[in-house]
């Protein structure tokens, strides 16, 4: 078990049934979009777990009353391109309300370091807490350089959610940005030589779009 509070692992059955589907390699594109849309769903209920409720006043059948409501418009998802877009689609069908961003990077091939390309995110985001969203936090690099460019637009909160970490993502993740609560359905073993994580699921973009 995790004991970092920082670094939450949803172990629910459905969660951890869909990624084992998902692993497979015989999986093909539209079931993998299928269950990641599935998937994505099932742990925006535990990433959105501590969002603000207000009460107002409705009218049931039966008699008035004073109901919990959420302000889904206060919740930013930004997504990682381009795999993280394969997650917002799930997410949304929970929090139709949310606004989307996006930030693109690559990794440049001689640092290989990430460099951002694209960058929008809605309006006063101050007023909005943010949830990052990628499959995959492997090196960790691309996530951390993410949340730094997103801490400048000042939200009111940040969390990270993936499929898969490891080991090495989480400790670059948590020594740079240890402020930021990381959601994952499964800490994998470890990193290979060429940054993929093991035993992990392949290449979740080209697993998404089918480019691969």
């Amino acid at each position: 078990m995790n004991a970092d509070p920082f670094v939450h692992h949803i172990t629910h059955p459905l969660v951890q049934h869909k990624l084992t589907l998902m692993r497979r390699k015989d999986a093909s594109t539209s079931s993998f979009r299928r269950l990641l849309n599935e998937l994505s769903m099932l742990m925006t209920y535990e990433v959105t777990r501590d969002m603000e409720v207000t009460y107002i006043d409705i009218e049931t059948p039966m008699e008035a009353m004073r109901a919990p409501t959420i302000d889904g418009k206060k919740l930013a998802l930004i997504s990682i391109l381009r795999a993280g877009t394969g997650i917002l689609d799930g997410m949304l069908q929970v929090v139709p309300g949310a606004r989307v961003g996006h930030i693109g990077m690559y990794r440049d091939p001689n640092t290989l370091q990430p460099v951002e390309y694209f960058f929008k995110v809605p309006q006063n985001m101050e007023e909005r807490e943010a949830i990052v969203v990628d499959p995959m936090l492997a090196t960790g690099n691309s996530a951390v350089a993410a949340i730094t460019r997103i801490k400048k637009t000042h939200p009111r909160s940040i969390k990270f959610m993936c499929l898969l970490t490891c080991p090495e993502g989480i400790a670059c993740m948590r020594g740079a940005h240890p402020d930021v609560h990381i959601y994952t359905a499964a800490i994998d073993r470890e990193l290979n030589d060429h940054g993929y994580i093991m035993p992990g699921l392949g290449d979740a973009g080209d697993r998404i779009f089918g480019t691969k």
